[in-house]
């Protein structure tokens, strides 16, 4: 079994819905051991567009990588996505920021994600369920969340899985 960390972002449609939903069809890839907190942040890059939802899930999974990935992007077509314009607005965005193991590096696949350690709205929610996850050579997720303190986010909920409305 590998633990991967995925992260998990809305800012299209019922955007809670999404994200509960994906968690539910993560965790037939495997099994879902932690759910982080529920952030909102403004979107980084691209065009205007609406705020985000983000979360981390820690799956563990006999998945090889390439074909958590493929699986990955399955549940967001499913969703809705479309992949028409690079950092636009997305119905659901599903993304392997860190795993167990060594990085892997190629021109398909960059685990850790190659911007996770940039990113507070990822950093925020990994730090929630595994902040020693490394995000970069020699880097925990903890140790870049200090880094990134210039980027807004906010907590909504601590448990967030249960039926209520989006905010």
């Amino acid at each position: 079994m590998t633990r991967f960390a995925i992260a998990l972002g809305s800012n299209q449609g019922a955007r809670r819905d999404h994200l509960r939903r994906a968690v539910a069809e993560v965790d037939r890839l495997g099994s879902v051991e932690e759910v982080s907190a529920l952030y909102e942040t403004e979107p980084i890059g691209g065009p205007a567009q609406a705020p985000y939802l983000n979360a981390v899930v820690v799956l563990e999974s006999m998945s090889q990588p390439r074909d958590l990935l493929a699986a990955l992007h399955q549940i967001e077509a499913a969703h809705g996505r479309t992949r028409d314009m690079r950092w636009g607005p997305r119905t659901l965005d599903l993304d392997i920021v860190a795993m167990d193991g060594d990085p892997i590096r190629a021109p398909d696949l960059e685990i850790p994600h190659p911007r996770a350690a940039e990113r507070r709205f990822v950093l925020e929610p990994l730090c929630d369920i595994w902040p020693d996850a490394m995000v970069g050579d020699g880097l925990t997720a903890a140790a870049a969340k200090a880094v990134v303190t210039d980027q807004e986010v906010v907590r909504l909920a601590a448990s967030w899985l249960e039926d209520e409305p989006d905010p």
